[in-house]
């Protein structure tokens, strides 16, 4: 059984109904801001999405664990390669965005399994008037029912990156290690989030890094590029959610976004 056909049902029906709690309160006088103890923000559509996505998981017949961010669960680390399978989730990502009226937010959904994320779904519903990418492992990556792959643009002078910010540490060596990566290229730009890494995906830029990242944040994007043809790792070129940092590309430029990183 290929995991399209094991997962793919129970994630199609959770981004189904996740799509409409999130536009339910985008641009809703009736959506409510609060702060985490990090800062961070959450609403209402946050809770919700998840609440949902749970108790899809609990009545779909299937074993899985669930580790998401807003109500927790498993560790917040690797998974045991002999454990169970999880569904990591992150109902809202972008929630600064969503809270401001500014479209770029989806859900997140990634299955572990052994250890390795083997399906992944991003569903950004006010992107495009709805736009949606998946993945399974060993299966292409697809945008909307479209196949997608990543750009064939092997050189720096001719590349677009996007980076992202360094959170509120304003940390100066990471500042200067993200510089040079964007100064690096032909054309850069600052935007973060899951959105830069489906822009490696399909094709339209070449790297994309995020810096200060939770698993949740990262658990489909890795999948989906590596799916699409690119490459995708830790800034010490590792392959996992588990670092905190994210730095998709086309492949062919990798390892010099790396050496850029770490010089």
């Amino acid at each position: 059984m290929g995991y399209a056909k094991e997962y793919g049902a129970l994630l199609e029906s959770i981004v189904e109904e996740a799509d409409l709690i999130a536009m339910r309160y985008f641009r809703n006088q009736e959506m409510r801001v609060e702060r985490k103890g990090d800062g961070s923000a959450v609403t209402q559509a946050d809770e919700g999405v998840e609440v949902m996505a749970r108790k899809k998981v609990t009545t779909s017949g299937i074993a899985l664990d669930v580790l998401g961010e807003e109500m927790g669960g498993a560790e917040a680390q690797a998974a045991s390669k002999s454990g169970r399978a999880r569904l990591i989730i992150d109902p809202i990502d972008g929630t600064e965005e969503f809270s401001r009226g500014i479209p770029i937010f989806g859900t997140l959904l990634g299955i572990e399994k052994n250890g390795e994320i083997v399906a992944g779904m991003v569903s950004a519903p006010a992107l495009g008037g709805g736009t949606r990418w998946w993945a399974y492992r060993g299966e292409g990556a697809y945008r909307n029912g479209r196949q997608i792959h990543v750009s064939n643009v092997s050189s720096m002078t001719e590349a677009m990156v996007f980076t992202t910010g360094t959170g509120p540490t304003k940390d100066a060596e990471a500042r200067a290690q993200i510089r040079r990566m964007a100064d690096g290229a032909r054309n850069s730009r600052s935007i973060g989030g899951f959105w830069q890494h489906m822009l490696v995906a399909e094709g339209s830029i070449e790297g994309a890094l995020d810096w200060t990242s939770k698993p949740w944040d990262l658990a489909p994007l890795g999948l989906i590029v590596e799916e699409a043809g690119g490459k995708a790792t830790t800034i010490t070129g590792e392959r996992t959610i588990y670092s905190g940092a994210l730095i998709s590309s086309n492949g062919k430029l990798h390892e010099e976004l790396l050496k850029l990183l770490s010089s």
